[in-house]
Protein backbone atom coordinates (compact mmCIF):
# COMPACT_ATOMS: atom_id res chain seq x y z
CA UNK A 1 0.00 0.00 0.00
CA UNK A 2 1.10 3.71 -0.82
CA UNK A 3 2.09 5.73 1.75
CA UNK A 4 -0.17 9.26 2.13
CA UNK A 5 1.34 12.02 -0.09
CA UNK A 6 1.02 15.04 2.33
CA UNK A 7 1.02 17.99 0.11
CA UNK A 8 2.00 21.40 1.87
CA UNK A 9 -0.83 23.95 2.68
CA UNK A 10 -0.17 27.22 0.66
CA UNK A 11 0.83 30.50 2.44
CA UNK A 12 -2.00 33.00 1.87
CA UNK A 13 0.85 34.90 -0.66
CA UNK A 14 1.13 31.51 -2.54
CA UNK A 15 -2.47 31.20 -2.88
CA UNK A 16 -3.37 34.55 -4.02
CA UNK A 17 -0.92 34.32 -6.99
CA UNK A 18 -2.27 30.98 -7.53
CA UNK A 19 -5.26 32.13 -7.90
CA UNK A 20 -4.23 35.38 -9.91
CA UNK A 21 -1.48 34.74 -11.76
CA UNK A 22 -1.68 31.44 -12.14
CA UNK A 23 -4.87 31.94 -14.57
CA UNK A 24 -3.69 34.03 -17.29
CA UNK A 25 -2.10 32.64 -20.14
CA UNK A 26 -0.91 34.75 -23.42
CA UNK A 27 -3.16 34.19 -26.62
CA UNK A 28 -1.74 32.40 -29.61
CA UNK A 29 -4.39 32.12 -32.02
CA UNK A 30 -4.90 36.23 -31.87
CA UNK A 31 -2.46 39.02 -30.61
CA UNK A 32 -2.80 39.97 -27.72
CA UNK A 33 -2.79 43.29 -28.32
CA UNK A 34 -6.01 42.05 -30.56
CA UNK A 35 -7.78 40.49 -27.63
CA UNK A 36 -7.05 43.44 -25.15
CA UNK A 37 -7.36 46.59 -27.33
CA UNK A 38 -8.45 49.12 -24.52
CA UNK A 39 -5.28 48.83 -21.91
CA UNK A 40 -2.74 50.90 -24.62
CA UNK A 41 -5.31 53.56 -26.12
CA UNK A 42 -4.99 55.78 -23.13
CA UNK A 43 -1.33 56.15 -23.30
CA UNK A 44 -0.52 54.15 -20.53
CA UNK A 45 2.53 52.03 -20.63
CA UNK A 46 2.64 48.71 -18.23
CA UNK A 47 5.85 46.94 -18.39
CA UNK A 48 5.63 44.61 -15.99
CA UNK A 49 2.17 43.63 -14.31
CA UNK A 50 3.30 41.29 -11.88
CA UNK A 51 4.12 44.65 -10.30
CA UNK A 52 0.32 45.03 -9.63
CA UNK A 53 -0.64 44.44 -5.62
CA UNK A 54 -3.46 43.35 -3.99
CA UNK A 55 -2.86 44.57 -0.41
CA UNK A 56 -5.71 42.24 0.36
CA UNK A 57 -4.34 38.97 -2.10
CA UNK A 58 -8.21 38.11 -1.38
CA UNK A 59 -9.11 35.13 -3.41
CA UNK A 60 -12.72 33.90 -4.01
CA UNK A 61 -13.45 31.45 -1.68
CA UNK A 62 -11.93 33.46 1.40
CA UNK A 63 -14.41 36.27 -0.52
CA UNK A 64 -17.33 34.36 -0.34
CA UNK A 65 -16.78 33.66 3.06
CA UNK A 66 -16.13 36.99 4.31
CA UNK A 67 -19.48 38.35 2.09
CA UNK A 68 -21.63 35.58 3.35
CA UNK A 69 -20.80 36.42 7.29
CA UNK A 70 -22.06 39.73 6.46
CA UNK A 71 -24.80 39.41 4.99
CA UNK A 72 -26.03 36.79 7.70
CA UNK A 73 -25.95 40.31 9.81
CA UNK A 74 -27.48 42.77 7.39
CA UNK A 75 -30.11 40.86 7.08
CA UNK A 76 -30.99 39.78 10.35
CA UNK A 77 -30.72 43.64 11.57
CA UNK A 78 -32.86 44.53 8.53
CA UNK A 79 -35.87 42.00 8.98
CA UNK A 80 -35.82 42.96 13.00
CA UNK A 81 -36.41 47.01 11.63
CA UNK A 82 -39.03 45.38 9.70
CA UNK A 83 -41.04 43.20 12.31
CA UNK A 84 -40.82 46.50 14.98
CA UNK A 85 -42.00 49.19 12.73
CA UNK A 86 -38.52 50.79 12.78
CA UNK A 87 -39.95 53.82 10.30
CA UNK A 88 -41.84 55.23 13.45
CA UNK A 89 -38.93 55.25 15.28
CA UNK A 90 -36.83 58.02 13.10
CA UNK A 91 -36.71 61.57 14.41
CA UNK A 92 -39.25 63.60 12.12
CA UNK A 93 -40.55 62.35 8.42
CA UNK A 94 -38.36 65.53 6.95
CA UNK A 95 -35.32 62.81 7.51
CA UNK A 96 -37.26 60.18 5.01
CA UNK A 97 -36.47 63.14 1.93
CA UNK A 98 -32.72 62.06 2.25
CA UNK A 99 -33.28 58.76 1.97
CA UNK A 100 -34.80 59.26 -1.03
CA UNK A 101 -32.40 61.32 -2.49
CA UNK A 102 -29.89 58.59 -1.40
CA UNK A 103 -32.21 55.87 -3.52
CA UNK A 104 -32.77 58.15 -6.37
CA UNK A 105 -28.67 59.73 -7.20
CA UNK A 106 -26.82 57.25 -4.70
CA UNK A 107 -27.98 53.43 -5.15
CA UNK A 108 -28.20 53.85 -9.33
CA UNK A 109 -24.51 54.33 -9.12
CA UNK A 110 -23.60 51.19 -7.17
CA UNK A 111 -25.26 49.58 -10.28
CA UNK A 112 -22.98 51.72 -12.81
CA UNK A 113 -20.00 51.00 -11.03
CA UNK A 114 -20.50 46.89 -11.08
CA UNK A 115 -21.16 47.46 -14.97
CA UNK A 116 -18.10 49.40 -15.00
CA UNK A 117 -15.64 47.17 -13.35
CA UNK A 118 -16.94 44.07 -15.13
CA UNK A 119 -15.77 46.17 -18.30
CA UNK A 120 -12.85 47.14 -17.02
CA UNK A 121 -11.80 43.89 -15.81
CA UNK A 122 -12.00 42.03 -18.95
CA UNK A 123 -9.70 44.60 -20.66
CA UNK A 124 -7.03 44.31 -18.59
CA UNK A 125 -4.02 42.50 -20.17
CA UNK A 126 -2.75 41.57 -16.66
CA UNK A 127 -4.66 38.60 -14.13
CA UNK A 128 -3.77 40.31 -11.06
CA UNK A 129 -5.87 43.52 -12.05
CA UNK A 130 -8.17 41.35 -13.96
CA UNK A 131 -9.28 39.53 -10.31
CA UNK A 132 -9.37 42.74 -8.36
CA UNK A 133 -11.94 44.64 -10.88
CA UNK A 134 -14.27 41.44 -10.84
CA UNK A 135 -14.00 41.50 -6.94
CA UNK A 136 -14.81 44.72 -6.99
CA UNK A 137 -17.81 44.52 -9.75
CA UNK A 138 -19.51 41.62 -7.64
CA UNK A 139 -19.04 43.98 -4.51
CA UNK A 140 -21.19 46.73 -6.14
CA UNK A 141 -23.60 44.63 -7.50
CA UNK A 142 -24.13 43.43 -3.59
CA UNK A 143 -24.19 47.38 -2.76
CA UNK A 144 -27.07 47.63 -5.14
CA UNK A 145 -28.55 45.11 -3.89
CA UNK A 146 -28.48 45.20 0.12
CA UNK A 147 -28.98 49.04 -0.27
CA UNK A 148 -32.36 48.54 -2.12
CA UNK A 149 -33.48 46.07 -0.12
CA UNK A 150 -33.02 47.85 2.60
CA UNK A 151 -34.65 51.21 1.56
CA UNK A 152 -37.73 49.21 0.24
CA UNK A 153 -39.17 48.86 3.44
CA UNK A 154 -39.69 52.98 3.82
CA UNK A 155 -41.07 52.24 -0.30
CA UNK A 156 -43.75 50.68 1.87
CA UNK A 157 -44.84 53.60 4.19
CA UNK A 158 -43.57 56.80 1.95
CA UNK A 159 -44.10 58.61 -1.13
CA UNK A 160 -40.89 59.13 -3.15
CA UNK A 161 -39.09 56.36 -3.76
CA UNK A 162 -41.01 53.60 -5.79
CA UNK A 163 -39.79 54.99 -9.14
CA UNK A 164 -36.06 55.81 -8.65
CA UNK A 165 -34.73 53.56 -11.70
CA UNK A 166 -36.75 55.63 -14.02
CA UNK A 167 -36.42 58.91 -12.53
CA UNK A 168 -32.46 58.14 -12.29
CA UNK A 169 -32.60 58.59 -16.31
CA UNK A 170 -35.19 61.31 -16.52
CA UNK A 171 -35.14 63.35 -13.73
CA UNK A 172 -33.29 67.27 -13.75
CA UNK A 173 -31.22 66.77 -11.16
CA UNK A 174 -30.08 63.18 -11.53
CA UNK A 175 -28.91 64.01 -14.68
CA UNK A 176 -26.01 65.14 -12.05
CA UNK A 177 -24.71 61.47 -11.08
CA UNK A 178 -25.89 59.77 -13.87
CA UNK A 179 -23.99 61.99 -16.30
CA UNK A 180 -20.75 61.64 -13.77
CA UNK A 181 -20.73 57.74 -14.12
CA UNK A 182 -21.35 57.79 -17.92
CA UNK A 183 -19.05 59.85 -18.44
CA UNK A 184 -16.08 57.58 -16.43
CA UNK A 185 -18.02 54.30 -17.91
CA UNK A 186 -17.34 55.90 -21.89
CA UNK A 187 -13.37 56.42 -20.94
CA UNK A 188 -10.63 53.96 -20.91
CA UNK A 189 -9.97 51.35 -18.17
CA UNK A 190 -7.41 53.27 -16.54
CA UNK A 191 -9.28 56.26 -16.44
CA UNK A 192 -12.42 54.72 -15.23
CA UNK A 193 -9.89 53.00 -12.34
CA UNK A 194 -8.77 56.73 -11.80
CA UNK A 195 -12.50 58.30 -11.89
CA UNK A 196 -14.33 55.33 -9.34
CA UNK A 197 -11.18 54.41 -7.19
CA UNK A 198 -9.95 57.84 -6.92
CA UNK A 199 -12.62 60.10 -6.95
CA UNK A 200 -15.57 58.65 -6.02
CA UNK A 201 -14.17 55.78 -3.67
CA UNK A 202 -11.43 57.95 -2.14
CA UNK A 203 -13.07 61.70 -2.22
CA UNK A 204 -16.63 60.61 -2.30
CA UNK A 205 -17.54 57.68 -0.56
CA UNK A 206 -15.97 58.79 2.79
CA UNK A 207 -17.93 61.94 2.53
CA UNK A 208 -20.70 59.74 2.05
CA UNK A 209 -21.36 56.99 3.85
CA UNK A 210 -19.21 57.86 6.56
CA UNK A 211 -20.96 61.26 8.19
CA UNK A 212 -24.07 60.23 6.48
CA UNK A 213 -24.45 56.84 8.36
CA UNK A 214 -23.37 58.86 11.78
CA UNK A 215 -26.44 61.21 10.17
CA UNK A 216 -28.74 58.13 9.77
CA UNK A 217 -27.82 56.48 13.41
CA UNK A 218 -28.79 59.82 15.21
CA UNK A 219 -31.87 59.69 13.23
CA UNK A 220 -32.95 56.78 14.48
CA UNK A 221 -32.43 54.75 11.44
CA UNK A 222 -30.57 51.55 11.96
CA UNK A 223 -31.71 49.78 8.37
CA UNK A 224 -29.53 52.19 6.54
CA UNK A 225 -26.31 52.17 9.07
CA UNK A 226 -26.50 48.56 9.28
CA UNK A 227 -26.17 48.65 4.90
CA UNK A 228 -23.55 51.09 5.71
CA UNK A 229 -21.72 49.88 7.69
CA UNK A 230 -21.73 46.38 5.40
CA UNK A 231 -20.96 48.52 2.71
CA UNK A 232 -18.31 50.26 4.04
CA UNK A 233 -15.66 47.39 5.14
CA UNK A 234 -15.80 47.23 0.81
CA UNK A 235 -15.16 50.35 0.58
CA UNK A 236 -12.24 50.38 2.42
CA UNK A 237 -10.58 47.30 0.56
CA UNK A 238 -11.63 49.52 -2.69
CA UNK A 239 -10.13 52.67 -1.74
CA UNK A 240 -7.04 50.82 -0.80
CA UNK A 241 -7.00 49.20 -4.20
CA UNK A 242 -7.75 52.61 -5.66
CA UNK A 243 -4.79 54.32 -4.60
CA UNK A 244 -2.45 50.98 -5.36
CA UNK A 245 -3.90 51.45 -8.86
CA UNK A 246 -2.74 55.16 -9.21
CA UNK A 247 0.48 53.91 -7.24
CA UNK A 248 1.20 51.12 -9.90
CA UNK A 249 0.57 53.65 -13.15
CA UNK A 250 2.88 56.06 -11.71
CA UNK A 251 5.91 53.12 -10.91
CA UNK A 252 5.16 51.70 -14.56
CA UNK A 253 6.77 54.91 -16.92
CA UNK A 254 7.19 58.38 -16.03
CA UNK A 255 5.37 59.02 -18.69
CA UNK A 256 2.29 57.86 -17.44
CA UNK A 257 2.84 61.06 -14.79
CA UNK A 258 1.32 63.75 -17.04
CA UNK A 259 -1.85 61.17 -17.78
CA UNK A 260 -2.85 60.53 -14.85
CA UNK A 261 -2.09 63.51 -12.81
CA UNK A 262 -4.84 65.36 -15.47
CA UNK A 263 -7.20 62.41 -14.85
CA UNK A 264 -6.39 63.66 -10.96
CA UNK A 265 -7.68 67.24 -12.04
CA UNK A 266 -10.54 66.11 -13.69
CA UNK A 267 -12.05 63.49 -11.68
CA UNK A 268 -11.28 65.53 -8.32
CA UNK A 269 -13.89 67.67 -9.96
CA UNK A 270 -16.21 65.77 -11.01
CA UNK A 271 -16.63 64.41 -7.79
CA UNK A 272 -16.09 67.41 -5.64
CA UNK A 273 -19.71 68.83 -8.35
CA UNK A 274 -21.48 65.15 -7.60
CA UNK A 275 -20.75 65.84 -3.78
CA UNK A 276 -22.64 69.00 -3.98
CA UNK A 277 -26.00 66.72 -3.49
CA UNK A 278 -24.20 65.31 -0.72
CA UNK A 279 -23.56 68.20 1.70
CA UNK A 280 -27.05 69.80 1.22
CA UNK A 281 -28.30 66.68 2.72
CA UNK A 282 -25.20 66.72 5.42
CA UNK A 283 -26.91 70.56 6.51
CA UNK A 284 -30.16 70.78 5.75
CA UNK A 285 -31.90 66.98 5.12
CA UNK A 286 -30.69 65.37 8.60
CA UNK A 287 -33.13 67.14 11.74
CA UNK A 288 -30.63 65.34 14.18
CA UNK A 289 -26.83 66.79 12.76
CA UNK A 290 -24.16 65.06 13.20
CA UNK A 291 -21.52 67.55 11.60
CA UNK A 292 -22.31 70.11 9.04
CA UNK A 293 -20.31 69.54 5.60
CA UNK A 294 -17.59 71.95 6.30
CA UNK A 295 -16.49 69.97 9.22
CA UNK A 296 -16.89 66.59 7.28
CA UNK A 297 -14.90 68.12 4.16
CA UNK A 298 -12.39 69.45 6.50
CA UNK A 299 -11.64 66.03 8.30
CA UNK A 300 -12.63 63.42 5.34
CA UNK A 301 -11.58 65.52 2.26
CA UNK A 302 -9.09 68.18 3.39
CA UNK A 303 -7.16 65.93 6.56
CA UNK A 304 -7.15 62.25 4.47
CA UNK A 305 -6.85 64.11 0.85
CA UNK A 306 -4.27 66.42 1.87
CA UNK A 307 -1.88 63.36 3.84
CA UNK A 308 -2.42 61.73 -0.16
CA UNK A 309 -1.33 64.46 -2.24
CA UNK A 310 1.72 64.45 -0.06
CA UNK A 311 2.03 61.15 -0.47
CA UNK A 312 2.03 60.88 -4.10
CA UNK A 313 3.96 64.30 -4.46
CA UNK A 314 7.09 61.84 -4.59
CA UNK A 315 5.86 60.43 -7.97
CA UNK A 316 5.38 63.85 -8.97
CA UNK A 317 1.91 64.13 -8.38
CA UNK A 318 0.44 67.56 -7.29
CA UNK A 319 -3.12 68.24 -5.47
CA UNK A 320 -5.85 68.89 -7.97
CA UNK A 321 -6.30 72.27 -9.97
CA UNK A 322 -9.45 72.37 -8.44
CA UNK A 323 -8.24 72.12 -4.57
CA UNK A 324 -8.19 75.21 -3.00
CA UNK A 325 -11.68 76.54 -4.99
CA UNK A 326 -13.13 73.48 -3.62
CA UNK A 327 -11.82 74.21 0.29
CA UNK A 328 -13.37 77.50 -0.35
CA UNK A 329 -16.81 76.60 -1.36
CA UNK A 330 -17.08 74.47 2.25
CA UNK A 331 -18.86 77.14 3.36
CA UNK A 332 -21.47 78.36 0.44
CA UNK A 333 -21.79 74.86 -1.21
CA UNK A 334 -24.80 73.52 0.81
CA UNK A 335 -26.56 76.72 0.85
CA UNK A 336 -26.72 77.65 -2.69
CA UNK A 337 -27.53 73.81 -3.33
CA UNK A 338 -30.51 73.77 -0.95
CA UNK A 339 -31.33 77.17 -2.28
CA UNK A 340 -31.34 75.56 -5.90
CA UNK A 341 -34.14 72.89 -4.70
CA UNK A 342 -35.99 75.10 -2.99
CA UNK A 343 -36.58 77.17 -6.33
CA UNK A 344 -37.02 74.08 -8.61
CA UNK A 345 -38.49 71.59 -5.93
CA UNK A 346 -41.91 71.42 -7.90
CA UNK A 347 -39.77 69.19 -10.02
CA UNK A 348 -38.44 67.29 -7.53
CA UNK A 349 -38.75 63.96 -6.15
CA UNK A 350 -38.73 64.65 -2.45
CA UNK A 351 -39.82 67.66 -0.70
CA UNK A 352 -38.09 70.67 0.75
CA UNK A 353 -38.78 73.57 3.11
CA UNK A 354 -36.96 76.26 5.06
CA UNK A 355 -34.74 75.51 8.46
CA UNK A 356 -36.70 76.18 11.62
CA UNK A 357 -35.01 78.91 13.79
CA UNK A 358 -32.85 76.56 15.93
CA UNK A 359 -31.78 74.63 12.66
CA UNK A 360 -30.32 78.62 11.37
CA UNK A 361 -28.77 79.15 14.81
CA UNK A 362 -26.83 75.72 14.33
CA UNK A 363 -26.00 76.78 10.92
CA UNK A 364 -24.65 79.89 12.08
CA UNK A 365 -23.02 78.42 15.09
CA UNK A 366 -21.26 75.99 12.28
CA UNK A 367 -20.78 78.99 9.47
CA UNK A 368 -19.91 81.96 11.52
CA UNK A 369 -18.18 83.81 8.57
CA UNK A 370 -21.17 83.02 5.38
CA UNK A 371 -24.30 81.99 7.03
CA UNK A 372 -25.52 84.85 8.48
CA UNK A 373 -24.21 86.98 6.41
CA UNK A 374 -25.07 85.77 2.72
CA UNK A 375 -27.92 82.98 3.47
CA UNK A 376 -30.11 83.28 6.19
CA UNK A 377 -31.68 86.56 4.70
CA UNK A 378 -32.33 84.66 2.07
CA UNK A 379 -34.15 82.10 3.89
CA UNK A 380 -36.18 84.29 6.14
CA UNK A 381 -37.54 85.89 3.31
CA UNK A 382 -38.84 82.80 2.20
CA UNK A 383 -40.41 81.62 5.56
CA UNK A 384 -42.24 85.43 5.92
CA UNK A 385 -43.59 84.23 2.02
CA UNK A 386 -44.54 80.65 3.05
CA UNK A 387 -46.75 81.66 5.87
CA UNK A 388 -48.53 84.66 4.10
CA UNK A 389 -49.74 81.97 1.61
CA UNK A 390 -47.29 82.46 -1.09
CA UNK A 391 -44.61 80.03 -0.83
CA UNK A 392 -41.86 80.40 -3.94
CA UNK A 393 -41.59 78.49 -6.89
CA UNK A 394 -39.22 79.36 -9.54
CA UNK A 395 -41.15 78.64 -13.49
CA UNK A 396 -38.25 78.73 -14.80
CA UNK A 397 -35.86 76.35 -16.63
CA UNK A 398 -32.42 77.44 -15.13
CA UNK A 399 -29.52 77.23 -17.47
CA UNK A 400 -27.37 74.33 -16.92
CA UNK A 401 -23.55 73.83 -16.60
CA UNK A 402 -22.50 71.63 -19.41
CA UNK A 403 -20.24 69.66 -17.71
CA UNK A 404 -21.70 68.91 -14.48
CA UNK A 405 -24.80 69.50 -15.56
CA UNK A 406 -25.99 71.32 -12.23
CA UNK A 407 -27.93 74.96 -12.78
CA UNK A 408 -25.55 77.61 -12.81
CA UNK A 409 -26.27 78.29 -9.04
CA UNK A 410 -22.14 78.60 -7.43
CA UNK A 411 -20.49 81.76 -6.69
CA UNK A 412 -17.31 83.71 -7.86
CA UNK A 413 -14.37 82.31 -5.81
CA UNK A 414 -13.75 84.98 -3.61
CA UNK A 415 -17.15 86.68 -3.94
CA UNK A 416 -20.15 84.70 -2.73
CA UNK A 417 -22.54 87.82 -4.14
CA UNK A 418 -21.76 87.62 -7.99
CA UNK A 419 -22.72 84.09 -9.37
CA UNK A 420 -20.11 82.34 -11.82
CA UNK A 421 -20.33 82.27 -15.29
CA UNK A 422 -18.05 81.00 -18.14
CA UNK A 423 -18.29 79.70 -21.89
CA UNK A 424 -16.97 78.23 -23.83
CA UNK A 425 -17.39 78.47 -28.25
CA UNK A 426 -16.95 74.75 -29.81
CA UNK A 427 -17.94 74.43 -33.64
CA UNK A 428 -19.55 77.80 -34.11
CA UNK A 429 -21.62 76.96 -30.74
CA UNK A 430 -21.80 78.72 -27.04
CA UNK A 431 -21.64 76.49 -23.98
CA UNK A 432 -21.60 77.60 -20.51
CA UNK A 433 -20.06 76.19 -17.41
CA UNK A 434 -20.11 77.27 -13.43
CA UNK A 435 -16.90 77.01 -12.89
CA UNK A 436 -13.01 77.14 -13.90
CA UNK A 437 -12.88 73.60 -13.34
CA UNK A 438 -16.05 72.34 -15.80
CA UNK A 439 -15.01 74.68 -18.33
CA UNK A 440 -11.02 72.70 -17.95
CA UNK A 441 -12.52 69.76 -18.15
CA UNK A 442 -14.91 70.81 -21.37
CA UNK A 443 -12.12 72.57 -23.46
CA UNK A 444 -9.92 69.17 -22.64
CA UNK A 445 -11.96 67.22 -24.47
CA UNK A 446 -14.83 69.41 -25.83
CA UNK A 447 -16.55 66.47 -28.54
CA UNK A 448 -17.30 64.28 -25.46
CA UNK A 449 -18.92 66.88 -23.55
CA UNK A 450 -21.12 68.32 -26.51
CA UNK A 451 -23.12 64.87 -27.35
CA UNK A 452 -24.05 65.81 -22.90
CA UNK A 453 -28.04 64.97 -22.23
CA UNK A 454 -29.00 68.33 -20.41
CA UNK A 455 -32.89 68.07 -19.03
CA UNK A 456 -33.58 71.64 -20.02
CA UNK A 457 -32.54 71.45 -23.43
CA UNK A 458 -34.06 68.25 -23.73
CA UNK A 459 -37.29 69.87 -22.64
CA UNK A 460 -36.93 72.73 -24.76
CA UNK A 461 -36.49 70.57 -27.82
CA UNK A 462 -39.90 68.76 -26.72
CA UNK A 463 -38.29 65.32 -25.66
CA UNK A 464 -39.79 65.66 -22.82
CA UNK A 465 -43.08 65.31 -23.34
CA UNK A 466 -45.70 61.75 -23.94
CA UNK A 467 -46.01 61.16 -27.69
CA UNK A 468 -49.52 61.92 -27.62
CA UNK A 469 -48.85 65.64 -26.16
CA UNK A 470 -49.52 68.44 -27.94
CA UNK A 471 -47.34 71.35 -26.81
CA UNK A 472 -49.62 73.62 -29.20
CA UNK A 473 -52.73 72.99 -27.43
CA UNK A 474 -54.57 75.57 -25.49
CA UNK A 475 -53.56 75.62 -21.90
CA UNK A 476 -50.68 73.40 -22.17
CA UNK A 477 -48.60 73.69 -19.11
CA UNK A 478 -45.28 72.67 -19.93
CA UNK A 479 -44.52 71.56 -16.46
CA UNK A 480 -47.42 69.34 -15.81
CA UNK A 481 -46.37 67.66 -19.38
CA UNK A 482 -42.75 67.15 -17.63
CA UNK A 483 -44.03 65.67 -14.51
CA UNK A 484 -46.42 63.17 -16.25
CA UNK A 485 -43.39 62.35 -18.69
CA UNK A 486 -41.68 61.78 -15.11
CA UNK A 487 -44.15 59.61 -13.82
CA UNK A 488 -44.23 62.00 -10.64
CA UNK A 489 -47.56 62.72 -8.98
CA UNK A 490 -48.08 66.13 -8.60
CA UNK A 491 -48.31 66.77 -5.13
CA UNK A 492 -47.32 63.28 -3.78
CA UNK A 493 -43.71 63.08 -4.53
CA UNK A 494 -42.65 66.60 -4.84
CA UNK A 495 -43.49 70.17 -3.17
CA UNK A 496 -43.47 71.95 0.19
CA UNK A 497 -43.01 69.63 2.89
CA UNK A 498 -45.42 71.78 5.52
CA UNK A 499 -48.43 69.67 4.83
CA UNK A 500 -47.45 67.19 2.69
CA UNK A 501 -48.98 63.93 2.66
CA UNK A 502 -46.14 61.84 4.09
CA UNK A 503 -45.88 64.04 6.99
CA UNK A 504 -49.57 63.96 7.43
CA UNK A 505 -49.12 59.77 7.42
CA UNK A 506 -45.99 60.29 10.08
CA UNK A 507 -48.00 62.35 12.32
CA UNK A 508 -50.63 59.80 12.06
CA UNK A 509 -48.96 56.80 12.47
CA UNK A 510 -47.31 58.29 15.65
CA UNK A 511 -50.43 59.73 17.36
CA UNK A 512 -48.93 62.98 17.08
CA UNK A 513 -51.03 66.36 15.88
CA UNK A 514 -51.24 66.26 12.15
CA UNK A 515 -50.10 69.35 10.99
CA UNK A 516 -52.06 71.86 8.00
CA UNK A 517 -50.34 73.39 5.05
CA UNK A 518 -50.16 76.93 5.88
CA UNK A 519 -49.77 78.08 2.10
CA UNK A 520 -51.68 77.37 -0.71
CA UNK A 521 -48.78 75.78 -3.16
CA UNK A 522 -48.94 76.18 -6.42
CA UNK A 523 -46.54 76.18 -9.18
CA UNK A 524 -47.40 76.83 -12.84
CA UNK A 525 -51.19 76.17 -12.04
CA UNK A 526 -50.32 72.61 -10.61
CA UNK A 527 -51.49 72.09 -6.92
CA UNK A 528 -50.35 69.47 -4.33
Amino acid sequence: MDAPVSKKKLGLKDRYTAMTRGLGWDTTYQPMDKVFPYDKYEGIKIHDWDKWEDPFRLTMDAYWKYQGEKEKKLYAVIEAFAQNNGQLGVSDARYINALKLFIQGVVPLEYYAHRGFAHAGRHFTGPGARVAAQMQSIDELRHFQTETHALSHYNKYFNGMHNSSHWFDRVWFLSVPKSFFEDALTAGPFEFLTAVSFSFEYVLTNLLFVPFMSGAAHNGDLSTVTFGFSAQSDESRHMTLGIECIKFMLEQDPANVPIVQGWIDKWFWRGYRVLTLVAMMQDYMLPKRVMSWKEAWEMYAEENGGALFRDLARYGIREPLGWKMACEGKDHISHQAWNIFYNYTAAATFHTWVPKEEEMQWLSEKYPDTFDKYYRPRLEHYREQQQAGKRFYNSTLPMLCTTCQIPMGFTEPGDPTKICYRESEHAGEKYHFCSDGCKDIFDHEPEKYIQAWLPVHQIYQGHCFKPDVDPTAEGFDPLLAVLDWYQMEVGRDNFDFEGSEDQKNFAAWRGDPVPANPADATAQGAKP
